[in-house]
């Protein structure tokens, strides 16, 4: 890709998570890095330039509603950051340009369905070009699938592995999380027919190996005190797919998924929240007043976002050893994010990565390499003992 004029081209850079990233790029990047805003709104987009105080960075016209702008982005850039969501709604075009073009694709998605279905169109088409196609790359779902690799690899790697993620957070949810949340709900059916024809389509690990996301039950958790509440979320999913690409988690590696809360009658509210807002999810006018409610575009100041913070915590157990380690960090739905999200492009960009192609995960594309500059950027990695 040496003829590319950018290095880097971000998405979406208008929008509150994409100003973020933007930031973290101008006061983190490598000397020399060729990066470019874009967007929609040539004075939105001198706006952010201008807080940046970055006069000669470049501008791109594009826009998700026009394919042609997105595959001009494509040609001329190694890696895509995208922060224009929800995906379902607006993202299919782009990802398609970045698999045509062979260029790497970043964004935040956690959106099951898109995943799927941009793996069903577009995956083949990458792994022609060489474009890594890597979504969920903020909170959503790089501590815990880095978390899990960072576990994994303190435990044998010849014998069946099981490990559960606890996430407790104090932060939250962004606007643009919530309206792919409720849009989710709203489409389980169309999410389980995209997830079974991408099993169909991808097939087994090969070697015989078995690696799958296991639904728990609320339960108290014996080594942490917490009571736990499976989450339905992307991350185990995604956890799931390293684990079917990478020999290290083990011939059979099972993978549960919680949130933790410290009484029992939190636990018991949470359940009732995520039942409640499934519901309202199928109700169009309740669903249109929920999202009415909420801008995507929105987040909290920086006062409430220092507040927020997040853990992760994880047991892995395989051939008689067990291991217990956390992820930490801030805020996790917007200062973490942009930075995993930055981070993540970066590595993509510059680091000397694993030899893949397609739609890949960040354990399986970016591994030990991004698990280092998330580390650097802020993220606590530990082992803890009992």
């Amino acid at each position: 890709m040496a003829d590319r004029d950018f290095d880097i081209v971000l998405l979406g850079a208008t929008g509150f998570t994409g100003q973020l990233t933007a930031d973290y790029l101008s006061r983190n990047a490598p000397p020399g890095l060729r990066w470019a805003l874009a967007g929609r709104n040539q004075g939105k987009l001198e706006a952010v330039r201008d807080s940046l105080g970055l006069p000669d960075l470049e501008l791109v016209q594009a826009d998700a509603g026009d394919p042609a702008s997105l595959s001009d982005v494509a040609r001329r850039t190694k890696v895509v950051i995208t922060t224009v969501g929800p995906y379902l709604q607006y993202g299919a075009a782009l990802v398609g340009a970045c698999a045509e073009a062979g260029t790497d694709y970043v964004d935040l998605t956690g959106e099951p369905e898109f995943v799927d279905q941009m793996y069903l169109q577009h995956h083949e088409t990458a792994v022609r070009t060489g474009a890594r196609l890597v979504h969920a790359c903020g909170f959503d779902s790089v501590p815990h699938d880095l978390g899990a690799l960072y576990t994994v690899n303190q435990l044998p790697s010849d014998v069946p592995i099981t490990l559960r993620g606890v996430v407790r957070s104090g932060g939250m949810a962004s606007g643009g999380t919530i309206h792919s949340a409720l849009g989710q709900f709203s489409r389980a059916r169309q999410m389980k027919s995209a997830y079974a024809a991408r099993r169909r389509a991808e097939g087994k690990p090969a070697g015989g190996r078995s690696s799958r996301a296991v639904s728990g039950k609320p339960h108290r958790d014996p080594v942490l005190g917490y009571w736990l509440l499976p989450l339905p979320t992307i991350d185990p999913i995604i956890v799931a797919r390293s684990g079917a690409t990478l020999e290290s988690y083990g011939p059979a590696f099972r993978y549960s998924h919680y949130a933790g809360t410290e009484t029992l009658r939190y636990a018991a509210g949470g359940a009732a929240l995520i039942t409640m807002i499934a519901a309202a999810a199928q109700v169009k006018p309740v669903r249109n007043f929920l999202l009415g409610k909420v801008a995507a575009g929105d987040g909290p100041d920086a006062a409430k976002r220092d507040k927020s913070w997040f853990t992760v915590d994880f047991i892995g157990e395989g051939g008689g050893t067990t291991v217990r380690t956390r992820v930490s960090g801030g805020d996790p739905g917007y200062t973490e994010t942009s930075m995993m999200l930055a981070e993540s492009a970066l590595c993509l960009a510059f680091d000397d990565n694993p030899q893949t192609a397609g739609q890949v995960t960040t354990a399986q594309a970016m591994g030990e390499n991004l698990l280092a500059r998330v580390q650097a950027g802020g993220l606590l990695f530990e082992t803890r003992d009992g």
